[in-house]
């Protein structure tokens, strides 16, 4: 379901909006309007525009060409940078499901006061991440190794040294790290002062940093033509969490998925007697623990069990539950108008 032409972060899955619709609404009263940007690639403009008519076209950010994420956060931070030299930047990937919004706003708060030097101290001087405690050994996330106590907030939070940042580990590792309690998911999710972020790209990365120093006031489009391309293609993580003097974590209070998986989908619709959840046409007999998705359809299924199908208006996915992160291998296999 998810291609070029409907993301995921544009998909209706768990509600009648799409993820980048709760995305923005969960920002309401946290941040002002007139403050909250869509960073996105040029090809889903369009689709944006039409999934947010009301929300201003000039606060939508095409990025020129693909360059992960350090560039895509140096962008977000020079564009803070130009409008306000000491204004702090959150990065919220807009792909992620969070229910408990209330916990969520009140946590963002917090990290905002840190990075901007509320309480000055220890917390001021971190890049801010979030951590998800651990629900079970999942495979498909980064994780952060958990250090010491830097602060606490006057609600709770809890923000805490990050030691160092690790890759999405086999499943002997990942069970490790649920027994030993010290590792968190990383939710990909940053705050963090401009002014700092600056410093630290200076250090490491120094094409992003006259990046983000020369970013312009006003409509970037013109720079963004002539400077996006040339930055490198590397993670946020690579190119500057993992080589930083200091990056902290808020323990999230809030519920988080990213939703990377179809079998993250039982997590949030309920299951029938057999194990089964279906959305749209489907029927079944005999069959269990199967994941089922009808976009138009009818899908029948008899004497099946632990399966993901899903049917579009071009497609039909059928695939082993326990072979889902596998699904991106079929990527290079398939026409490129499926893609």
């Amino acid at each position: 379901m998810s291609r070029a032409s409907a993301p995921k972060h544009l998909l209706r899955l768990f509600s009648e909006r799409t993820l980048l619709e709760e995305t923005i609404l969960r920002l309401k009263g946290v941040v002002a309007d007139s403050n909250i940007w869509i960073l996105t690639n040029k090809a889903q403009v369009p689709l944006i525009r039409k999934a947010l008519p009301r929300f201003p076209r000039g606060q939508i950010i095409a990025e020129p060409s693909k360059r992960d994420t350090a560039p895509a956060a140096a962008l977000a931070t020079g564009l803070v940078r130009a409008r306000d030299p000491h204004g702090v930047v959150a990065i919220l990937p807009a792909d992620a499901l969070i229910k408990d919004t209330q916990s969520f706003g009140r946590q963002l708060t917090q990290a905002f006061e840190w990075a901007g030097g509320a309480g000055k101290g220890a917390a001021a001087h971190n890049l801010i991440t979030f951590a998800i405690t651990p629900s079970y050994a999942a495979t498909g996330f980064g994780y952060l190794e958990l250090g010491g106590p830097l602060a606490k907030g006057p609600e709770g939070s809890r923000l805490l040294h990050v030691k160092r940042f690790v890759e999405k580990p086999d499943a002997a590792t990942a069970r490790g790290y649920l027994r030993s309690k010290r590792f968190a998911w990383n939710a990909g999710m940053f705050v963090w002062g401009v002014g700092l972020f600056l410093r630290e790209v200076e250090k490491h990365a120094p094409e992003l940093a006259a990046f983000v120093r020369d970013f312009p006031a006003g409509n970037p489009a013109a720079y963004l033509a002539g400077r996006f391309h040339a930055l490198p293609k590397i993670s946020v993580d690579y190119a500057v969490l993992e080589k930083a003097a200091a990056v902290a974590t808020v323990v999230a209070e809030f519920d988080w998925d990213d939703v990377g998986a179809w079998t993250a989908l039982p997590t949030h619709h309920a299951a029938d007697a057999s194990g089964n959840v279906s959305r749209g046409s489907v029927v079944s007999v005999g069959t269990t623990n199967t994941i089922a998705v009808s976009n138009g359809r009818v899908i029948a299924l008899c004497g099946l069990s632990d399966l993901v199908v899903v049917e579009t208006h071009d497609a039909v996915l059928v695939c082993h539950r326990d072979s889902v992160q596998d699904i991106k291998k079929l990527l290079p296999l398939l026409p490129r108008e499926h893609v």
